[in-house]
């Protein structure tokens, strides 16, 4: 008589939340907790932010560097000096410093002819912006992925500070 093997359904095992995802799009950004965060980006540059011990953190996604404000022009996260002025009111109001976020610059494609004068590289304007941003306000720059010919998808979860990037194709030039 032959044995029979008996497949015993698998034990349940406890499944993480599902969480929300925000999907930002140029100009954009958000801070918060308990959130995935993605965007797409050319020459665009997103700039991620995470707190390791308060579990908090946001992402901007601006289109250039800066622009000249007129009188009491409401900030904008269209520009970079704009979008991580936004960010940095929000992390005084949650009470965090700058030095103890872990930061990482993404973007700044060149998507245009290569004969294109450097000063209308938008993308690497808007990565030396972020450099320099970053260095202002006493951040503390982790990784960057900048630069190339290629788009790319950028995203955070608030919750583990994992920040994923895929890349791709490259721009026909």
């Amino acid at each position: 008589m032959r044995k029979r093997h008996v497949l015993l359904p698998a034990a349940p095992t406890p499944q993480a939340p599902v969480l929300p995802t925000i999907n930002l799009m140029p100009g954009e950004w958000y801070f918060g907790q308990r959130k995935i965060l993605r965007t797409l980006l050319g020459s665009c540059v997103a700039l991620t932010l995470w707190h390791p011990e308060r579990r908090l953190g946001g992402l901007c996604h601006y289109l250039l560097p800066e622009r000249v404000r007129q009188g009491v022009t409401p900030l904008s996260g269209r520009y970079g000096d704009e979008a991580l002025e936004l960010l940095v009111r929000c992390m005084k109001r949650a009470d965090t410093l700058p030095q103890d976020y872990i930061v990482q610059l993404h973007g700044g494609a060149s998507l245009f002819s290569a004969d294109m004068p450097s000063s209308f590289n938008v993308g690497d304007r808007n990565v030396e912006q972020g450099r320099l941003l970053i260095a202002r306000y006493g951040f503390r720059l982790h990784s960057e992925s900048v630069g190339d010919t290629v788009a790319r998808q950028v995203s955070i979860d608030l919750s583990t500070g994992e920040v994923q990037v895929r890349h791709g194709a490259r721009a026909e030039r």
